[in-house]
């Protein structure tokens, strides 16, 4: 059977229109200026007791623009920075979620953290921001004592890689 020839052209002009009909994938449609391309990432502020916890999810969110985009990364807000994030750790909170019957001990433990984030331009204008991310991880306590290991580092080493994820996705997609 013989396709007409109008027919055939009708079929390849559809399928060409089909080729840019406007859907992407995740983590390509950067809603950033076209004109960034270094962004200064300083290390988060810390308003809470949490040792260290300002590091790891600045460590976090650094090695996320890095390995899934394209902007250069760097610490110092200069001259350099097209744009700078900044984050802050407002509260973490670490709480019983269960308890071992025998012991009375916690057998399961939740970590809370708040922050807040600020993507600023080189003129001060607001291109991202989030006032109140929350992020929880929880994680089991270990009932023997000769094997115990403190979870509670690997717990907000998990919980910086989530926020890092959901935020540079957010400062991406625009969200």
């Amino acid at each position: 059977m013989k396709v007409p020839r109008l027919v055939l052209a009708f079929l390849v002009i559809a399928a060409a229109f089909q080729v840019g009909c406007g859907y992407h994938t995740a983590g390509h449609a950067a809603q950033l200026p076209p004109d960034i391309k270094t962004i200064a990432v300083p290390s988060f502020k810390n308003e809470t007791l949490t040792y260290r916890i300002e590091q790891m999810l600045t460590a976090s969110v650094v090695r996320e623009f890095t390995t899934r985009t394209r902007y250069h990364i760097v610490s110092d807000p200069g001259d350099d920075a097209d744009a700078t994030l900044r984050g802050t750790v407002l509260s973490t909170a670490i709480s019983p979620l269960t308890y071992d019957t025998n012991s009375g001990r916690a057998a399961s433990v939740m970590v809370v953290v708040s922050m807040r984030v600020v993507m600023t331009d080189r003129q001060g204008k607001v291109l991202y921001q989030n006032p109140a991310y929350l992020y929880r991880e929880q994680y089991e306590v270990s009932q023997d004592l000769a094997t115990f290991f403190e979870e509670d580092s690997p717990a907000f080493r998990r919980l910086s890689q989530d926020f890092a994820r959901t935020l540079v996705s957010n400062v991406l997609e625009g969200f």
